[in-house]
């Protein structure tokens, strides 16, 4: 949702370019070799979507016809238009849904091994932080569980890291110690730090040789791309320590809201605040219909479910905003 600021479009203008494609362009080469370092890995590619991202590791670490577990509700399998399966040829299987809850010993039951016709199971992924787990961060203690149950069971483990900065902020976890437990991550430029398009893939050096084969075949290939890697190299300079404004203003706005029943404000740790509206007088469509009227977006993401994310663009007066235009219409209710 955010918009470039001035600075970041000024970047983007004054941007150095060549042809991304050969390997030419030094803005886009310069913020690749910025994100590998950042992560601890090393080498890095830029690709024009978390979803386009997301695909190509998991095509790196499951080959056609074998399997992929995440849980329930992971982006990878439910936001990615079945993109797994339709290009990369990946069967998926899925733990419940826990968000950032997720249990390593149970995942580990769940490994198949090849043999007996079984579809073998080739990687896990998480997600960090969890977007439909509101926000929810894994502890560093489980992501160094299920790196051994991943290592027991000669596997790969990847972390769609959309909103990894958010998760660093959070909880104080370096990206590197991030980027040690996972094989590939994808990083987004775009969610929370402002940029307007772009995400990032991280791996080791032959992986990243392969993943831009598999960039080029799905149609990523950009030419004078520096453009774009110019407000992902503005927005890690500038938009990385800033998200704990929007943590704060997403915990303001989940305890103005925590006494109609609809938040548990104790786990809003991030800048996701979710809406369980199942014992609620108002569904979503009409929540969201309602405050679109008075000026405040809701994401309505399911019949009793909605979602409000804090960003660059919301200010504290937005928030007082929000929370009075969202208090009045579950008053009303």
């Amino acid at each position: 949702m955010t918009r470039p600021v001035a600075a970041m479009r000024e970047a983007m203008a004054s941007a150095e370019v060549g042809d991304d494609v050969y390997g030419e362009d030094p803005t886009v080469n310069a913020l690749e070799a910025r994100v590998a370092e950042l992560f601890g890995h090393e080498a890095a590619m830029f690709t024009p979507s978390g979803s386009m991202a997301n695909q190509i590791c998991l095509q790196l670490l499951v080959p056609p016809g074998e399997e992929l577990l995440c849980d329930a509700d992971a982006h990878v399998v439910t936001y990615e238009i079945g993109a797994a399966a339709a290009l990369g040829g990946i069967s998926s299987r899925t733990w419940p849904a826990a968000g950032a809850d997720l249990d390593p010993e149970a995942v580990a039951g769940m490994i198949r091994p090849a043999g007996y016709n079984a579809v073998p199971t080739r990687a896990i992924a998480v997600e960090q932080t969890h977007n439909l787990g509101g926000g929810g961060v894994i502890p560093l203690s489980t992501l160094r569980a299920l790196r051994g149950v991943a290592d027991d069971a000669g596997i790969g483990l990847h972390c769609d890291g959309a909103r990894i900065w958010h998760a660093h902020v959070a909880d104080g976890v370096p990206l590197a110690t991030y980027g040690g437990l996972f094989d590939t991550l994808s990083v987004c430029l775009s969610k929370g730090l402002g940029a307007p398009v772009g995400s990032v893939v991280v791996s080791s050096r032959e992986r990243i040789q392969r993943a831009r084969v598999i960039r080029k075949r799905l149609g990523g290939g950009m030419r004078q791309a520096g453009i774009l890697a110019a407000a992902g190299e503005y927005a890690l300079s500038h938009h990385i320590e800033r998200l704990a404004d929007d943590h704060a203003r997403a915990a303001r706005l989940a305890e103005a809201l925590a006494p109609y029943g609809i938040v548990d404000a104790a786990r809003v740790v991030t800048n996701i605040v979710p809406l369980d509206l199942t014992k609620a007088p108002i569904d979503g469509p009409s929540l969201g219909a309602a405050a679109r009227e008075r000026g405040v977006l809701v994401s309505v993401v399911g019949p009793r479910r909605g979602r409000l994310v804090t960003h660059l663009d919301v200010d504290d007066a937005a928030i007082d905003r929000a929370a009075e235009v969202l208090t009045g219409i579950l008053r009303g209710a």
